[in-house]
């Protein structure tokens, strides 16, 4: 048995077909190119999922559905987004728009909680029952399982656990609020915060500087990291800031919904133990439940980008 999984980003639209064991078989992609038309996404969308299955060996009587992660509130019963910051639609139709263009079944999800749910079947949180995944990326993705099932809240906004407040008055956010989790522990903080390190003329002298000649359009999420490796004072004070502030967002996370697993992703995690021993011994320290039998498992998840793709592709099941 195949299935076919959509992740709508605002930079790309990737179709995956995905075996029953959750290895994607073939991808195909094209930009999503926004601003413009419902319609014309629709028609990419499409596309790209046609020239996946094609490229597959496959057509569409090999598959019972398609599933699509979307950003924003997703109406997972209706099939429609009620709105959409990346692309500034309200109340799109899209489960309808693409029944008309495919003429099959279609399940529609939001990207975050998809890619949770991926992690969830056949990644990092395999065989939990209540599991959290967060994605550290240009903000801090989120998605929540509950019961072996995915939870968006009453009004499907849920799981924006970027948007927890971790310093009250703190750094501005994207979202209008200030102190947002995602202001600090997302790659885009993560860069911020190394950009401010650079502009302090006393760091001038510092490997970080010298890395980058100075130039801080030249910083990525692995800057720091990278000048912590080379014995960088500034690198790892920077680094340690950083997991500071990832440690104490996760570790509220914990404390709320005490999950099985929570499962750390997004291009920040590839930095692996340099990352998740030190974000460990903070929830180990921190948790409320330390003195519980049982506790939260924290570990990276192991799907990676496909991780939405799987997700998707498994929402029917």
């Amino acid at each position: 048995m195949y299935y076919l999984g959509i992740d709508l980003g605002g930079t790309n639209i990737v179709a995956g077909v995905v075996d029953e064991d959750g290895n994607v078989i073939v991808k195909a992609s094209c930009k999503t190119n926004v601003p413009r038309p419902q319609e014309a996404i629709c028609d990419d969308m499409a596309a790209v999922a046609m020239k996946a299955l094609e490229s597959a060996g496959l057509t569409k009587n090999d598959i019972n559905y398609v599933g699509i992660g979307a950003p924003g509130a997703v109406n997972a019963s209706t099939g429609v987004i009620e709105f959409t910051n990346n692309f500034q639609f309200h109340n799109w139709e899209i489960s309808r728009m693409m029944q008309e263009r495919l003429d099959m079944e279609i399940y529609v999800e939001n990207d975050a909680n998809a890619a949770a749910y991926g992690e969830f079947v056949v990644g990092a949180a395999k065989d939990a029952n209540d599991a959290v995944v967060i994605t550290l990326g240009t903000g801090v993705g989120g998605g929540i399982i509950i019961d072996g099932m995915i939870y968006s809240g009453s009004n499907y906004a849920g799981a924006e656990l970027g948007h927890i407040v971790i310093q009250h008055g703190g750094r501005q956010c994207t979202c209008g609020r200030k102190g947002c989790w995602e202001a600090y522990s997302s790659a885009t903080g993560l860069i911020n915060m190394t950009k401010e390190a650079i502009i302090n003329p006393y760091n001038r002298n510092s490997i970080l500087y010298q890395m980058i000649d100075g130039d801080t359009t030249k910083i990525t999420g692995k800057t720091a990291f990278d000048a912590m490796e080379k014995g960088c004072e500034i690198g790892k004070a920077i680094v340690d800031a950083y997991i500071s502030y990832l440690g104490c967002g996760i570790v509220n996370i914990i404390n709320i919904f005490q999950p099985e697993i929570l499962c750390i992703g997004g291009g920040v995690s590839r930095q692996g133990d340099v990352l998740l021993q030190p974000i460990r011994k903070i929830v180990e320290m921190e948790r409320y439940t330390k003195h519980n039998s049982k506790q939260t498992e924290v570990c990276l998840c192991k799907l990676g980008n496909d991780a939405g793709i799987i997700g998707a592709a498994f929402l029917g099941k």
